[in-house]
């Protein structure tokens, strides 16, 4: 037998047709879009061919490349503050979070830890003496808490946040006080004297016991001390503040302990108290007047009877205040118990979450099991470890899932002929992805995008199941390459077939998460740019590194060595012969009508010598005509192969036969094609499947309206942790909220007074904010220097009608009256600042309730000064601070008269504190409540502005769906655009836009459309990436899956991740001739096999976030993912070729071959040919391709693809694809006999 031309040559003799005289007609006389397509698809093949024969240094260079991109993760910044991640960048909250950080500082006054108390059982009362004992054991635990760092020892009452501590002229008092002084612990224990166990600090006096909460009685000390030292002032400071007898004065929660003072109501009586009674309304710590802890800070589930009064509670709370670290820093800055350890706010912090940790740790294990109440425990330091566990690399899941990808990409590219085996192409490009995605975020990293939980836990993952679905394209293109293509040009006519489909998805991918970075969180901004980068670098890596790995393989075949061991030679290697085309002649066939089958008698053996497969080809052949086609004569060519013919040919012992095992005779596209398309384009089919996709749209729909906003914290946390548990009890029992209402500079504050108290009485009144006591004066700064003026005021009213302060002296009047005194002759003018004759003209207090203005500043200095207690409760936190100013009844010399005035305000806030927020709606209706009392004040000259984690958190929620539409919007305008590029058209490109907005919703750009398509193609593409989308959404109604920047960001990317299963379908609709029906059939084909690989390989992307501990990585990725997964799935390969097969456009290219201006009449042919009439198409003269089965192909445009000869019988001629790949995976047995 002669030895067949080498692979990719043709003999001298072999002259190709004349195309010159082969008119060409448009459909659409799209010839401009036709030609750009040409000329981007020969730049394609040029790009091809070049990497091909530099296929080494590629593949260097581009490793090399991305390896030095993937280094910048080094340098990867992971960003866990909250309001970093969720708080828009130059927004309104932002530039209020800026003004508030510029005057007070980054942080705030002070940190809370919290214990929550409930029952075992739901529902049981825990208002018991029984129930607050374990309370009270398990806060004694958490409160006894001692670290030891750097040397020291640090306990509750060291780091603890003190309120007000007063300065007192007596240095034994004040060292007493300052050791004293007790911790703000919010406590439903301080209704009783058990509260005062809580209190750590002691103080020793000589001839007394040591001095501690438990039996201090402050008002039987000061009688004590008071022949011994002038404690006036003080006296009166805890006159003020109505300390009284502080904790030995209240009820014992268990009278029949020890320690219980005499002085308890019910030290005698021995009876247990009323616990329901004792906490009704509150409680106070060891001042009445300005530590009243209101019922709800305490107590949670509350039930009432008729009357109002309280009659049972589900749950408890106590919180401690610690310092924040600064304060803590400042606080212990030059003290002689840090000057040795260089003390630092970095050393602070450490001590701080040192402490707190040891704390939650303690309070949660306080409680035996067998008790029939828990506590949960939690802390500032508990919600950042949260956050920095969140935002881990889970190195295991992440090796996990590369893994199972290689596994499935290698498993899915092995074929048993050795030749078509892709096994190691398919584990480089697995790898090579993985090291795009490194080399991506490593870009990401350089540019300053800092990485988030979104980042670490998600992206990895989606980018991998994203970028091996090109691959998978790439590889199945590569193996369907025409026997009659050079081996040179091999690469070439791949990226020339399938890179204008690569391309285009891409695009649409990093259009997609651009458009989604419009969504103004920044965390979700930072992933949305850092998936398009991803992507971006996913499709250098597919389009310039891929190929280079194929060229390479492409040499492991024709060199004829195994798959994944290259170094061994193939045990049955295949030798390519190349038939050539020969020409049927003169008779003339009708185009798209007719099919020729030549049926070729062959024998293939396997030479044992030489292990090369021989196939043998007799000299005749015969035409004969085909067989029903399953969808009747139009659609499919005969049901059998002629390579089923090759058999084995029986003989001698040195000739060794290769038998095809029948597995390997099925895959995906077999399916499809005499299976799935048969099916599905009958009439019944498509109808029951427009009923029953048009009835999962109208489900979607419905389920749109249960779709909710918001993401509580709940949903974050992983379930079934002690965290978990803790903020669901919050978030059941205790929904409260501090807040602050901030006021600015840029007013005059003493001439604004009315306006404040109006802007006060306005926020009070809505609907979330909690009163305060009807007893309780309003808790802000400007209510309490009011009051505070007002007392003196009397004081000094008193003392005059009394005689005991007169014009010319006030050292006989109290130290009220003192200060009242030296008030009331301040002028405010810095010429004449004091004028005695004021004395009883005017009043610190006018009787409208106002400050003078004159006196509002010299007053504010006094104020703040000479009530630490009263400033320290209104949380006023002036900017600039007032000056500090002592008064001293006794000075002779009138400096103490000259008071500094303070400076005019910048910043003051009014604390608040909000109820019942529960759902997002709740949230919004108070920001929008909050933010309508703020424009109204702002009409009367105040500038004012809420703060608190509600305004910073759920503010985004007042136009996250306006932010949607407008992504959305951006993304038609793009979309737009991209059309009028390729089109050239700018009224076909609008006439898609305009398909668009008539959609249900908004979808993704129909710019994954082939360049040089018609509009009409656009509706039905159009119209399932918007049913896609609304799908989704209903879904996540259904799923009860709520609406935050998270799902928006995957909404909108969902447009780009969807096309991925529809432009391949699309593109071969197009470039496909044909009735409608055979076009479908036809592109489901060529597509079915990569979509759906495409699909399996991105769920096992995302089968890896299934195994998260952290239930938000489950639902609102690992869920909303596979679900649109599963949506393009369905939507691309049934319901699209049913559109198609009903709505497509007709063929964009019709190819005529006239032998004569006159159309031929067809006449039934003689010979075994098969005609039909075509109403559409003339007759035309057409080339025989003949190799193991024969077909009628039209010749190609110059730069088109003439697809290859498969094994299994060809498609009627009218049916040959022309510028797409087809996905026929080969039934090939261990030998085969082409390449």
């Amino acid at each position: 037998m002669a030895r067949p031309p080498p692979l990719g040559e043709l003999p001298p003799s072999y002259a190709p047709p004349d195309r010159t005289s082969a008119p060409q007609t448009l459909a659409g006389s799209l010839k401009a879009p036709l030609w750009l397509r040409t000329y981007f698809q020969g730049l394609l093949f040029s790009l091809g061919c070049g990497i091909q024969r530099h296929s080494g240094k590629v593949l260097f260079l581009g490793l090399l490349a991305f390896g030095a991109l993937a280094l910048g993760l080094r340098g990867a910044i992971i960003e866990t503050d909250l309001e970093q991640l969720w708080v828009e960048v130059g927004s309104r909250v932002s530039q209020e979070l800026h003004y508030t950080k510029e005057k007070l500082g980054e942080e705030a006054a002070y940190t809370s830890q919290m214990l929550i108390q409930t029952a075992r059982q739901e529902g049981e009362n825990v208002l018991t003496p029984e129930a607050l004992g374990l309370h009270l054991q398990a806060a004694l635990i958490a409160s006894k808490v001692q670290v030891s760092l750097y040397g020291k020892s640090w306990d509750l009452n060291k780091i603890c946040y003190k309120s007000g501590i007063p300065l007192i002229e007596n240095g034994m008092i004040e060292r007493m006080i300052e050791k004293l002084f007790p911790c703000v612990i919010l406590t439903p224990l301080d209704c009783f004297w058990e509260g005062a166990k809580l209190q750590g600090g002691s103080a020793y006096l000589p001839g007394h016991p040591d001095i501690q909460w438990t039996n201090l009685d402050p008002e039987q000390l000061l009688e004590e001390l008071g022949p011994f030292a002038s404690l006036e002032s003080f006296r009166e400071l805890l006159d003020k503040a109505q300390v009284g007898q502080a904790y030995v004065g209240r009820p014992c929660l268990h009278p029949d302990d020890l320690h219980c003072p005499p002085s308890a109501p019910n030290h005698h009586s021995r009876q247990a108290p009323n616990v329901a009674q004792e906490l009704s309304g509150g409680c106070h710590g060891f001042s009445h007047k300005f530590m009243r802890w209101q019922e709800e800070l305490l107590l949670g589930g509350m039930a009432r009877d008729p009357q109002g009064q309280l009659l049972r509670a589900e749950a408890l709370q106590s919180t401690f205040l610690l310092m924040s670290p600064r304060h803590l820093y400042e606080h212990f800055r030059g003290d002689y118990q840090t000057h040795d350890i260089g003390w630092s706010e970095e050393q602070a912090s450490t001590v701080l979450q040192a402490w707190q940790r040891r704390f939650v740790q303690l309070a949660q294990e306080a409680l035996p099991e067998n008790t029939t109440q828990q506590i949960h425990a939690f802390s500032s330091t508990t919600l950042d470890d949260i956050l920095h566990a969140f935002s881990e690399v889970s190195a295991a899941r992440v090796v996990g899932g590369y893994l199972l990808m290689l596994a499935y990409a290698c498993v899915t590219m092995l074929r048993w002929d050795c030749a078509q085996s892709q096994g190691a192409v398919g584990l480089a490009g697995v790898l090579l992805v993985a090291l795009a995605v490194a080399s991506g975020l490593g870009l990401c990293a350089l540019l300053g995008l800092a990485f988030n939980a979104a980042t670490t836990q998600v992206l990895p993952f989606l980018a991998l199941g994203i970028g091996v679905d090109d691959i998978f394209l790439l590889a199945h293109a590569f193996t369907e390459a025409s026997p009659g293509t050079p081996l040179q040009e091999r690469t070439g006519k791949c990226l020339q077939r399938t890179g204008t489909s690569v391309t285009l998805t891409s695009i649409n991918n990093m259009v997609a998460f651009f458009m989604a970075a419009l969504v103004p969180i920044p965390a979700l901004r930072a992933f949305s740019l850092q998936a398009a980068i991803v992507v971006g670098c996913n499709f250098a890596a597919v389009m310039l590194v891929f190929p280079a790995i194929l060229s390479l393989d492409l040499h492991r075949r024709h060199c004829q060595r195994l798959d994944v061991l290259c170094c061994f030679p193939s045990p049955c290697s295949a030798r390519v012969i190349q038939i050539l085309p020969q020409e049927l002649g003169d008779r003339t066939v009708p185009m798209g009508i007719a099919h020729l089958t030549a049926t070729v008698q062959a024998f293939t053996h396997c030479d044992a010598s030489s292990q090369h497969m021989v196939t043998i080809l007799p000299p005749q052949a015969h035409l004969a005509p085909p067989p029903s086609d399953p969808l009747g004569s139009e659609l499919f060519s005969p049901g059998g192969s002629t390579r089923d013919l090759l058999g084995q040919e029986e003989g001698t012992r040195q000739k060794a036969a290769c038998r095809s095992l029948p597995c390997a005779h099925w895959n995906l596209a077999h399916f499809a094609r005499y299976q799935f398309a048969p099916l599905l384009l009958q009439l019944h089919t498509k109808a029951l499947v427009l009923v029953l996709f048009g009835a999962l749209l109208g489900l979607s729909l419905y389920g749109a309206t249960l779709v909710q906003d918001g993401l509580a914290l709940t949903d974050v946390v992983p379930r079934g942790t002690k965290e978990h548990a803790f903020l669901s009890a919050q978030l059941r029992y205790f929904s409260l909220y501090e807040v602050a209402l901030v006021t600015q500079g840029g007013f005059d504050y003493a001439h604004s007074q009315r306006a404040l108290f109006d802007l006060h009485q306005h926020f009070s009144s809505l609907k979330a904010v909690l009163p305060p006591p009807a007893t309780q004066a309003p808790r802000t700064w400007l209510h309490y220097y009011r009051n505070w003026l007002e007392g003196i005021q009397a004081a000094f009213d008193q003392d005059w009608a009394s005689g005991r302060i007169t014009r010319h002296s006030y050292r006989n009047g109290s130290e009220d009256g003192a200060l009242a005194y030296k008030l009331l002759i301040q002028t405010g003018d810095a010429q004449e600042p004091l004028d005695f004759s004021q004395l009883t003209t005017r009043k610190l207090v006018d009787k409208e309730g106002l400050i003078p203005p004159e006196l509002f500043y010299v007053g504010l200095t006094v104020w703040v000064s000479s009530d630490p207690l009263g400033l320290a409760a209104s949380q006023a936190n002036f900017y600039p601070p007032p000056p500090e100013w002592l008064h001293d009844k006794y000075d002779t010399t009138g400096e103490n008269f000259r008071i500094p005035a303070a400076q005019p305000l910048e910043f003051a806030q009014f604390p608040f504190l909000l109820r019942g927020l529960q759902k997002t709606a709740d949230f919004v209706e108070a920001i929008e409540g909050a933010r309508a009392a703020c424009a109204e004040a702002s009409r009367a000259g105040v500038r004012a502005y809420p703060s608190g984690s509600p305004f910073l958190f759920w503010e985004q929620y007042l136009g996250l769906r306006r932010c949607f539409l407008l992504a959305v919007c951006i993304l038609l305008v793009c979309t737009f655009l991209v059309c009028a590029l390729l089109l050239l058209n700018p009224w076909m490109a609008g006439l898609i836009v305009s398909t668009y907005r008539m959609g249900q919703r908004p979808s993704g750009p129909p710019s994954s459309l082939l360049p040089g398509a018609l509009a009409e193609p656009c509706p039905p593409q159009v119209l399932v990436l918007a049913m896609m989308t609304v799908e989704l959404f209903g879904i996540m109604g259904f799923l009860g899956i709520k609406l935050s920047a998270i799902p928006v960001v995957i909404l909108v990317a969902s447009v780009g991740i969807g096309v991925e299963f529809t432009v391949h379908v699309a593109l071969g609709f197009l470039t496909t001739q044909g009735s409608q029906n055979l076009r479908a059939a036809r592109a489901l084909e060529h597509t079915f096999a990569p979509v759906t690989d495409g699909a399996v390989s991105t769920l096992l992307g995302l089968l890896m976030l299934a195994g998260s501990s952290f239930d938000f990585i489950v639902r609102y990725f690992f869920v909303v993912l596979t679900v649109l997964t599963l949506l393009g799935l369905l939507h691309g390969l049934v319901l699209l070729p049913v559109l198609l097969s009903i709505l497509g456009p007709p063929p964009e290219v019709v190819q005529i071959y006239k032998e004569s201006p006159e159309i031929l009449s067809p006449t039934a042919p003689q010979g075994g040919l098969r005609w039909g009439a075509s109403p559409t198409l003339p007759q035309s003269f057409a080339r025989v391709t003949t190799s193991m089965t024969v077909a009628l192909h039209p010749p190609p445009l110059p730069g088109a693809y003439i697809h290859p000869a498969s094994e299994e019988p060809a498609w009627s001629s009218a049916a040959t694809p022309a510028a797409y790949v087809p996905d026929n995976l080969s039934s090939r047995g261990l030998c085969a006999d082409t390449e």
